[in-house]
């Protein structure tokens, strides 16, 4: 690696602290909403990143636009910008998304949610972690390799999506079906949008997803005449009972992901009755389970199905189970990817620690690359303060991950 091209792509870097309020400040003003959360798309705040993206000279900037009728542009932005580097065979990735979520309760904020605010090292906003951090850092990272007239070893591209927060449909799955033929097996995905406050852990897989949704049918009656009806409150409370044995029954231990379980949690509930002197004909209550790569998910739902017949029995009752989300995780990315050896390799020389691989139960878009298979992984420096009322980033943790983004972009790999 050149140290003196490195020393000074460092120090233009450690100059952009009021770059990164002025983008921060520009990006949080857009709320870019998906319909599903009551908002008109990504293209305001799309149009805001491609202004960005042109005062710099990407040697390409392409727009994959995504059709969707229920927003008024009709479509759903995607944005790749590529920057070549001396080896042009070969792309650094970095993927980042243009999308948030609602602020939620507003009177839990301390500040307006779409306005950003700075307080010190912070700067409070819905999405200034959640992704305009990544976006940034990866933005920065490109700005300081122009403005030192440096070409990085191998080209650098940024991947800009909508539609994270939302299912990625219109995101990072339509780039991919698209334009697969930009990616390589053998490039560098790097999505920086999980993470912890030291940015030593480098996501390489994650688990299969399974929410199940479970009505239960009874007879509604009398609270004092429980013999007249069929208590579907009282069936599901000894169906999810029932439930928790999944822990038993699935009990691998992998050390690999935090934490090192299966899950199966009971989560939403339906109110069916509002006084107390009812008892309920109909119950509805929701579990989400994170299941380890070891086990089928179509087993698990061959147990849960065989519960709910014992309960239907017990309780003469009848219970209806379907899932809204059933994701087999994909394979992992190998420990000994490119992108996690480039990453270990920045993070021990920029920060003098071992970084660490681990699994995780949330969901993440590098799913969609992993199926294509093309090697992705998540890192970021983060406060988690995702979808979190008073959201904050830190402009430190942008601007390091800014650093760790050109140490890679100089490394010959």
């Amino acid at each position: 690696m050149d140290n003196t091209a490195l020393q000074k792509i460092l120090e233009r870097i450690d100059s952009y602290k009021n770059e990164t309020i002025e983008i921060q400040k520009g990006l949080t003003a857009i709320p870019a909403l998906s319909p599903e959360n009551g908002g008109t798309g990504e293209k305001e705040k799309s149009d805001y990143i491609k202004s960005l993206l042109e005062k710099l000279s990407f040697d390409s900037i392409e727009e994959i636009d995504a059709p969707d009728p229920r927003v008024p542009a009709g479509m759903r932005p995607n944005l790749i910008a590529l920057k070549k580097g001396k080896n042009s065979d070969r792309t650094i990735w970095i993927m980042s998304h243009m999308d948030v979520v609602p602020p939620g309760d507003r009177e839990k904020w301390n500040t307006e949610p779409y306005e950003a605010v700075v307080d010190r090292d912070k700067i409070y906003g819905r999405g200034t972690e959640d992704d305009q951090q990544g976006f940034v850092s990866s933005y920065l990272a490109v700005k300081a390799f122009e403005e030192e007239g440096i070409t990085p070893e191998l080209n650098i591209g940024l991947v800009i999506v909508a539609d994270e927060e939302s299912g990625s449909k219109f995101g990072i799955q339509h780039v991919i079906k698209e334009r697969k033929e930009l990616f390589k097996s053998d490039d560098i995905i790097i999505i920086p949008d999980a993470g912890d406050p030291e940015g030593v852990t480098i996501e390489v897989a994650e688990k299969s997803i399974l929410w199940i949704k479970c009505e239960t049918q009874g007879k509604q009656t009398h609270g004092s005449t429980p013999e007249k009806g069929k208590n579907a409150h009282k069936a599901a409370a000894h169906f999810i009972v029932k439930m928790n044995e999944l822990y038993k029954v699935y009990d691998k231990n992998d050390p690999l992901y935090d934490p090192p379980i299966s899950t199966f949690e009971p989560t939403k509930k339906e109110n069916k009755v509002d006084n107390i002197n009812t008892i309920p004909g109909s119950d509805t209550v929701y579990f989400d389970c994170r299941i380890l790569p070891d086990y089928s998910i179509d087993e698990i739902k061959g147990t849960v199905r065989k519960w709910a017949h014992e309960i239907e029995n017990e309780f003469g009752v009848t219970i209806n189970l379907t899932f809204p989300q059933s994701e087999s995780a994909p394979p992992p990315t190998s420990v000994d990817a490119p992108a996690v050896g480039a990453l270990k390799n920045a993070i021990k020389d920029l920060r003098k620690v071992e970084a660490k691989t681990i699994g995780i139960g949330g969901g993440t878009v590098a799913a969609y690359f992993r199926r294509a298979n093309l090697p992705a992984v998540c890192w970021c420096t983060l406060e988690d303060t995702l979808h979190a009322p008073n959201e904050f980033c830190l402009i430190k943790n942008v601007l390091d991950d800014a650093k760790i983004f050109a140490h890679i972009g100089l490394q010959t790999l």
